[in-house]
């Protein structure tokens, strides 16, 4: 057997741990949103990939739940003293990984698999690959005007309103050859879009031509989790980003933005409602991943739907 996640930072990466925690040891591929990836100080950042890499390495800061836990701080100390933006932090371990990523890329190897040594080096028995190793770019087009991806998140604090969204190479770029390979895997049972942002996280994973149109033929379930509870985003701006694009706060909404890509959404109970008005199947389950049994509790019950609609797909 083998499953495929699609993610983004945070909020998939928990439900992938709960998979990673669940699932036999290598069947687990999740691929990972890079439309936030971007070169600051001449460094090559991948915030999304390398929150995903720490968190299946168990090294994520619990806090934040991004960044690395016992970090130190004294590279944006001097940066500071010598008159440098220091907007994006960078920890101290943290930019050891991105100096390591920036020169193997410079010396010509592809990002899939500097993220394959990265996951090897720290004893991680899941796949986590960019979806692509091509750049593309995410562009928030706001009342400020337009901003890239880390300029509207991290340093305007995803205050402007957004107007539109697009995703500079994404209809160019191609799928990493291990992602095609696993969304096509005759051992394949389940894809699950995780509970990411699904305008800024998962959407650079649809622009792709190629992902979208192997997500269309599939015939094997997907299921997403639907990042709302109550109308409202656990974290991030979700459900400003809707508001502010004149979209319904709701899981219809969500549904409707899979529309065709996915078999089932699964939501919080709090949420019950909700399910007549959805145009596909609902699962209802807490989606409140607060602890570690709580991620993996959600994933078990991902699988035991994925089982549940074999028979229909």
């Amino acid at each position: 057997m083998s499953v495929v996640a699609l993610s983004g930072g945070v909020g998939g990466a928990k439900l992938s741990l709960g998979l990673y925690r669940t699932l036999p040891p290598g069947t687990l591929t999740v691929v990972v949103n890079t439309g936030d990836d971007f070169d600051h100080l001449g460094l090559h950042i991948c915030p999304d990939l390398d929150t995903m890499l720490y968190t299946l390495a168990g090294l994520a800061n619990p806090a934040q739940g991004w960044g690395r836990r016992n970090e130190t701080w004294s590279l944006m100390h001097v940066l500071e003293a010598l008159g440098e933006e220091t907007w994006f932090q960078l920890g101290d371990a943290d930019t050891a990984l991105h100096i390591v990523r920036t020169w193997r890329l410079q010396q010509g190897v592809r990002l899939s698999e500097v993220m394959s040594e990265f996951r090897r080096r720290l004893d991680i028995e899941a796949e986590i690959l960019p979806m692509s190793d091509s750049s593309v770019a995410t562009w928030i087009d706001t009342d400020a005007g337009e901003l890239a991806f880390q300029d509207y998140f991290v340093r305007c604090q995803c205050q402007p309103s957004v107007r539109g969204i697009r995703f500079g190479g994404a209809e160019n770029a191609r799928v990493v050859p291990a992602a095609r390979d696993a969304l096509t895997a005759a051992t394949l049972e389940a894809i699950v879009i995780c509970p990411s942002n699904p305008y800024l996280s998962i959407d650079p994973l649809l622009a792709i031509p190629e992902l979208r149109t192997l997500l269309l033929e599939r015939h094997i379930p997907c299921i997403a989790v639907s990042p709302l509870i109550g109308s409202a985003a656990i974290k991030g701006p979700t459900a400003k980003i809707m508001k502010e694009l004149g979209l319904e706060i709701s899981n219809a909404a969500i549904a409707r933005h899979y529309d065709g890509l996915i078999d089932a959404l699964v939501i919080d109970p709090v949420d019950a409602g909700d399910a007549v008005s959805l145009p596909v199947p609902v699962f209802q389950h807490p989606t409140l991943m607060s602890t570690l049994d709580d991620r993996t509790s959600l994933a078990r019950f991902v699988m035991d739907c994925a089982q549940n609609l074999w028979t229909t797909c």
